[in-house]
Parts: C-alpha cells; sequence; structure tokens
C-alpha cells in the first residue's frame, strides 16, 4: 500500500550508524528529511551524502535533521562514509540506518520491482513533527537528486503552515507568495498588513509575510 501525505510516518527499530533507533522516538520535535539510495559504495550516492552532510546547518536553522536508508550492512555503511567524507570534503553525521532485509524499505515502499528489484529507488519523504508525510519525491536511481529543491519544498511546507498562503512556480525564500482562494479580501486585509495586489479575484500575490 502506497503512502498517502498526510499519513502518519510507519514508526520503527533499527540500527544506525549513530546506534540503535526507534523512529519516532528519534524525530522528536524535528521535521525530517527522510531519504534512501540504492546502494553504499556506489559513485551517484557518494555525491548526494556529502551534499547532504553539508547543509546540516541550513537544515539546523529550519528544524530539521536527515536519516538515510539502504538496503545494506552497518559495516558496509561505516565503511562507506570514509569514502564519502574523503571524496566530498565533509563529515557525515547523521545516521544511515542499515536494511539488509529491507524491511523498513518495503514498509516505506522504496523497492520498485519493475524499475530495479534489488535496490531501492531514490525515495525522498519529508516528515513533520507530528510525524505525518507531508511531501514526497521518487527517483530513479540513475538520476541524483536536487537537495536545493529539496529544501526549497520545506521551506514551502514550514511558510505555509503558518501563514494562509501558497508559494508559486518556482518560488525562493524571500519572494511573493499567493493568498490562498478561501480568505477573503476582508480577512486578507487584515491578515496581510503589507498589502497585496488582485491579478485575478483567485490570484492574489502579498510579500513573504515571515519576511
Amino acid at each position: 500500500m502506497s503512502l498517502l501525505l498526510g499519513d502518519i510516518a510507519p514508526d520503527f527499530e533499527a540500527e544506525t550508524t549513530e546506534g540503535k533507533i526507534k523512529f519516532h522516538d528519534w524525530i522528536g520535535d524535528d521535521w525530517v528529511i527522510f531519504f534512501s539510495h540504492p546502494a553504499d559504495f556506489t559513485p551517484v550516492c557518494t555525491t548526494e551524502l556529502g551534499y547532504t552532510a553539508k547543509l546540516k546547518d541550513k537544515l539546523a536553522a529550519r528544524g530539521t535533521k536527515a536519516i538515510v536508508i539502504s538496503a545494506d550492512s552497518l559495516e558496509d555503511h561505516k565503511a562507506w562514509i570514509g569514502d564519502i567524507e574523503e571524496t566530498q570534503g565533509c563529515t557525515v553525521d547523521f545516521p544511515i540506518i542499515a536494511d539488509p532485509d529491507k524491511k523498513v524499505a518495503t514498509l516505506y515502499n522504496m523497492i520498485h520491482p519493475n524499475a530495479d528489484p534489488k535496490v531501492t529507488v531514490r525515495a525522498v519523504y519529508v516528515i513533520d513533527p507530528n510525524k505525518k508525510i507531508r511531501a514526497s519525491i521518487i527517483y530513479p536511481p540513475s538520476a541524483g537528486r536536487n537537495f536545493d529543491e529539496i529544501l526549497r519544498l520545506l521551506d514551502s511546507l514550514q511558510l505555509t503552515d503558518g501563514y494562509k498562503v501558497a508559494t508559486p512556480v518556482n518560488w525562493q525564500q524571500g519572494e511573493d507568495v499567493i493568498i490562498v482562494p478561501s480568505v477573503s479580501n476582508e480577512d486578507a486585509d487584515k491578515l496581510f498588513p503589507k498589502g497585496y495586489k488582485t491579478i485575478k479575484p483567485y490570484l492574489r500575490t502579498t510579500p513573504q509575510p515571515n519576511k
């Protein structure tokens, strides 16, 4: 069964490079980027995990942490970290889940048999502090992910949770946002003191309210 947006992320216990975890307890009150990679000692994954390590401060500023999984052993993970740090110029200080039996990967629909039955696809789940799945993205094993886009998605989710707005195409931090259609003009006058521009009755833009 597919995991849908708004579903509670399934809980599990697993061994990681930072010790055994119970997933919901590990999440705590943070946002989480939970992503899979096809296999250890592979080139694309090496670049992805290196880039994720370099995002530590940016993730922390958003109350977010990363956790990774592949269907490899804990011993392989620990050995591979040395390669990642050497080639990518980083320190890997987020947990990598060992899942040789593919139990967690199966739980999170990370095995797509018609694509490749032996490895996990490049799945990404954004999970909020309430343990709800807020977004998911699936890439094939051959395509490295754009983690700047994942940060942008996280920014949008956190912004729109706090204000009655949506983010338009290609939106970036600091740019105008869209007032959701359910907000009347009368309410918009109160909610958005910076003012707004009416392009169409259903399309009203306003400066990003938390900037």
